[in-house]
């Protein structure tokens, strides 16, 4: 498994689809909380790869019945210790532990609600198992330029390693 280290490495199909996206996040980001993800430049790609590298995480899944993550930064990857190939194919419900996974759904309820939620706190647990807190964590809802549902996405760049693996 590697992970990537750069946009550049990023595989080209990976990058026109997450270009377009970093878009939806940006966009419903901005919408929602009325607050930039980062400085935006008008140049889809350079923000492509500016939210890539970003010093905080960022992921997102979309909306199938059980949501599949469509989207992970830098530091996402790295964190839940994934690279491109199988983050795209992880079902999002799976980076939460089993017995914390009813209090992520209400989260992403409450979230779906009221279109954001910000103070999210939460265990997530990586690829291998590796446990960790995320901390004063932003939801929203993800939508597409012409108001349609494409999922919802997370930043946060405090988190907290615990010891014991899952």
């Amino acid at each position: 498994m590697t992970i990537a280290k750069d946009y550049a490495s990023l595989p080209v199909e990976i990058r026109a689809r997450w270009a377009t996206h970093s878009q939806a996040l940006l966009n419903s980001h901005r919408l929602l909380s009325g607050e930039e993800l980062l400085e935006r430049s008008h140049d889809p790609q350079d923000e492509a790869e500016r939210l890539f590298l970003a010093p905080f995480v960022v992921v997102s899944h979309g909306v199938e019945a059980d949501p599949i993550l469509n989207y992970g930064n830098k530091l996402a990857l790295e964190l839940w210790e994934l690279d491109v190939a199988t983050l795209l194919a992880t079902p999002s419900r799976l980076t939460a532990e089993p017995a914390l996974r009813a209090a992520r759904e209400h989260a992403l309820a409450e979230t779906q609600m009221r279109g954001f939620v910000t103070g999210y706190e939460g265990i997530r647990v990586s690829a291998t198992g590796r446990r960790f807190r995320i901390l004063d964590t932003t939801i929203w809802n993800v939508t597409g330029l012409s108001g349609e549902a494409l999922g919802q996405a997370a930043k946060f760049a405090r988190w907290a390693g615990l010891n014991d693996k899952a």
